[in-house]
């Protein structure tokens, strides 16, 4: 059978040399507008973008015969993957062939920072000298600190070392044996924060990471702190990083991402700040990464049109799930508990077991895939689905021991986590109750029923009047709404758990309000909205 591919976005002419030599017939048209698209799409059953494209639910009804998406490097915001899955048409990326690139790109912005070469070469070229104006500083001997050290945070700190930097890194999904193995030495955030002479960040932006440096946490950080951001517009707060310069928190910035692209108006302004050097989302743009994932993502698509392999897809499972409604609900819960086990457990803990009871067990390859994909999502630097959750969680040294049994002890249908040997919370205990009704139902032992949405505040105190009371008013204080709560204790006058859903957000300030109170220990936060 021949296929058609239709190739978009100016990507690499390498991968219709590539499908030419698979026998796929590949387009490649200079331009093409929106209206035009919709009339030809459907006469493909291939396309591959970069990110000029928007591959939505709209122009998907025009593709009758499309059966792959592939975007040429990682990010994939500009394709509606749900749209896509309900369509059956597989989603595909390339997330390694940036690795590089993007390493090398934040090097280059850490040198450029510390000898102000973006300024020196203006004024040269504008006919200036001013020598002194220029004095730079040395990064050998320099402490780096690494948010993320995947493999893009991961590849700076090989390159970076031999520039003579201490590196130090914040990343709770990494093993010591790896961070050993770089020469890093792992720490936590806040640590990071106050001892770094430089920071980069290599993670995706979630609610952990948002704001990540703003002038709400200005306090923690180490004053003169040089900022390098090629991850993810957002992960520094833009509208603060002028006053942290003046304030002297920051001595520079170095921009590759924004939180919006092409920037706004109000974010261009900022960016004319003489500390602030920026440059338009090159991290991807070399020669050699534009080949590498032209090459990737051809002979990916052709490996999947032969029906040979499906490596990158991102929703290839969820293709599969659509046919089988009974496994949904679990999926669902699995990627639930894996973000509460994400957000509770101990950093760099990398020991875990999954048990699977009942209805569960029948699903356990897939609900394996879902906890890790939801553990993972929250701070690792690429796409993580059901497809490459597994082999993440490889590359960064978990260990994972899978059991299934037929019947649950309480409950028929249970999902069970247990984390490593010392963590605050060690076993959850999980099941469906019904559409998109999830709930916690042990955990340690405690039997506890809570509903696994919106925002969670957890912990342990000692069974005796008033401790709610004390907890309640804390939150009340605050302007803070409890919406439903949920108590499990040992015995009386012993210990309890008490989970909470507020109606908002905790911020760090209002948490720590929490931990102060007599009689209350291993507060968590955990957030699902």
């Amino acid at each position: 059978m021949s296929y058609k591919v239709l190739l978009l976005d100016n990507v690499d002419p390498l991968s219709a040399e590539v499908f030419a030599q698979r026998g796929i017939e590949a387009d490649q048209p200079d331009k093409m507008e929106l209206d035009e698209l919709k009339k030809i799409i459907g006469n493909y059953e291939a396309i591959v973008v970069r990110s000029a494209t928007t591959v939505d639910a709209d122009l998907l009804k025009h593709a009758k015969n499309l059966r792959v998406i592939g975007r040429a490097g990682v990010g994939v915001d500009n394709i509606d993957i749900p749209a896509a899955t309900m369509k059956g048409v597989l989603v595909m990326n390339t997330p390694d062939g940036n690795t590089i690139s993007t390493a090398e790109h934040t090097c280059g912005l850490i040198l450029a920072l510390s000898r102000n070469i973006p300024e020196a070469v203006d004024r040269v070229k504008s006919g200036g000298w001013d020598r002194k104006k220029f004095m730079g500083t040395e990064v050998h001997s320099k402490k780096l600190g690494i948010v993320g050290l995947g493999k893009i945070g991961s590849e700076v700190a090989k390159r970076m070392k031999h520039f003579g930097m201490d590196l130090y890194a914040y990343d709770p999904f990494t093993t010591h044996e790896h961070a050993n193995d770089l020469g890093v030495e792992l720490v936590e955030l806040e640590e990071l924060l106050g001892l770094a002479d430089y920071l980069t960040v290599h993670t995706p932006l979630t609610e952990k990471t948002k704001g990540l440096i703003s002038l709400e946490n200005k306090d923690q950080i180490k004053k003169g702190m040089r900022l390098i951001n090629c991850a993810r517009g957002g992960i520094y707060e833009e509208s603060d990083l002028i006053p942290l310069i003046e304030e002297g928190y920051l001595e520079s910035v170095a921009l590759d991402v924004y939180s919006t692209e092409p920037p706004t108006p109000q974010i261009y302004e900022f960016l004319k700040h003489p500390s602030i050097i920026c440059t338009p989302h090159l991290g991807a743009s070399t020669e050699e990464a534009q080949e590498k994932v032209a090459f990737q993502i051809a002979e990916q698509i052709s490996d999947a049109l032969e029906n040979k392999s499906y490596k990158g897809s991102l929703n290839g499972k969820s293709i599969a799930l659509l046919t089988n409604k009974e496994a949904q609900p679990y999926v669902e819960l699995a990627e639930k508990m894996g973000r509460v086990c994400g957000q509770i457990m101990p950093n760099n803990t990398n020991n875990f077991s999954f048990e699977y009871s009942g209805e569960a067990a029948r699903f356990a390859d897939v609900l394996t895939d879902g906890l890790l994909k939801g553990m993972l999502s929250q701070f690792v630097d690429e796409s993580v689905n059901l497809i490459n959750a597994r082999h993440y969680a490889k590359e960064r040294g978990l260990s994972i021991k899978e059991t299934t049994s037929e019947n649950g002890v309480m409950y028929r249908d249970l999902i069970t986590i247990t984390i490593g040997s010392d963590a605050d919370y060690r076993k959850l205990s999980a099941s469906v109750f019904g559409p998109d009704d999830y709930r916690i139902v042990e955990i340690d032992g405690f039997g506890i029923e809570l509903r696994l949405e919106g925002d969670i505040l957890m912990y342990q105190n000692q069974d005796r009047p008033g401790m709610l009371a004390s907890v309640a008013g804390k939150l009340a204080a605050q302007d803070i709404n409890i919406g439903a709560l949920s108590l499990g204790r040992e015995g009386k006058g012993t210990n309890a758990i008490t989970a909470v859903i507020i109606d908002k957000k905790l911020n760090r300030d209002e948490l720590d309000s929490i931990r102060q109170l007599d009689g209350v220990r291993n507060v968590k936060y955990i957030s699902l909205s």
